[in-house]
């Protein structure tokens, strides 16, 4: 990894690779200035996502075990010390969901993971895989700071988890990404909403990034559909998120949501959360 004062990460949900490069997801990329990348619903081979990125990346990825569908990756400027794509049971498939890697910086090791949680839909099967992923999810979260006291996880996580975090809140709490019980999840990783310790200690300890550096204020937002006047009228939902560890929280220097100019200059319906770390 290069020598610098900040180490610069990003994450987004490309809603697939090849399709974001053709609407200028590259251009972005190029002049941003990202050290490492964390990329959701990759759905493309890896061949296909280095080929993208280009040969001054370095590329991780765990395909869904699906074809054309989910996908995470990694990509940075140096290598991975190590890899991993386990979460929970040996049973347990994620499908491309979870993909976390060291990273020696600066002298410093960095964990970081780029994760891709279900999307669900109430009362069926797909919420029941969704609150697996989150199970499997939850034991991580409580032993990752074990592992190392510098992580962050990041990612689409398909829940928002206050009435800030969705501008239409009202009529979504009995949808999935906003049902109680997803929440729940997010008040342990983070504290409740409530507590006089949220997002300071609460919960695991875990910092909510974007949160924290935005304040008590709506948004900002992440995704918008793209049907209609959503992304105009910012009708959206914030759900892609960089948890870090209360001591790589406190070396944030700046937190941006690379929101586009236009809908017409949109290469994904989600939008980049891009953080840097003064190590």
């Amino acid at each position: 990894m290069p020598s610098r004062r900040t180490l610069r990460i990003a994450t987004v949900n490309v809603n697939g690779i090849r399709a974001a490069y053709r609407r200028g997801m590259g251009d972005w990329l190029k002049g941003r200035g990202v050290d490492i990348l964390a990329i959701q619903e990759v759905r493309a081979s890896t061949d296909d996502l280095a080929g993208l990125l280009g040969d001054e990346w370095d590329v991780l990825h765990d395909a869904a075990t699906a074809k054309g569908r989910a996908g995470v990756a990694l990509a940075s400027r140096g290598k991975a010390s190590i890899h991993r794509v386990e979460l929970g049971d040996e049973d347990f498939d994620t499908a491309g969901r979870w993909l976390e890697a060291d990273y020696e910086v600066d002298g410093s090791l960095v964990t970081v993971v780029s994760t891709y949680v279900p999307s669900g839909e109430a009362g069926t099967a797909k919420q029941e895989y969704k609150y697996r992923f989150l199970e499997a999810m939850d034991a991580r979260m409580r032993s990752l700071p074990e592992h190392n006291e510098l992580a962050v996880v990041m990612g689409d996580m398909n829940i928002g988890h206050r009435t800030l975090d969705i501008k239409n809140w009202k009529g979504n709490v009995k949808r999935a990404g906003f049902l109680p019980e997803e929440r729940a999840y997010l008040d342990r990783f983070l504290g409740a909403e409530h507590d006089d310790r949220y997002n300071d200690g609460a919960g695991y300890g875990w910092v909510d990034i974007g949160r924290k550096h935005a304040g008590e204020v709506d948004g900002p937002y992440t995704w918008w559909t793209w049907r209609g006047q959503a992304f105009d009228n910012d009708t959206g939902w914030r759900i892609d998120y960089q948890l870090a560890t209360p001591a790589l929280a406190g070396k944030v220097a700046d937190y941006h949501v690379d929101k586009a100019p236009s809908y017409a200059e949109r290469w994904s319906d989600h939008t980049p959360v891009v953080v840097d770390y003064a190590l």
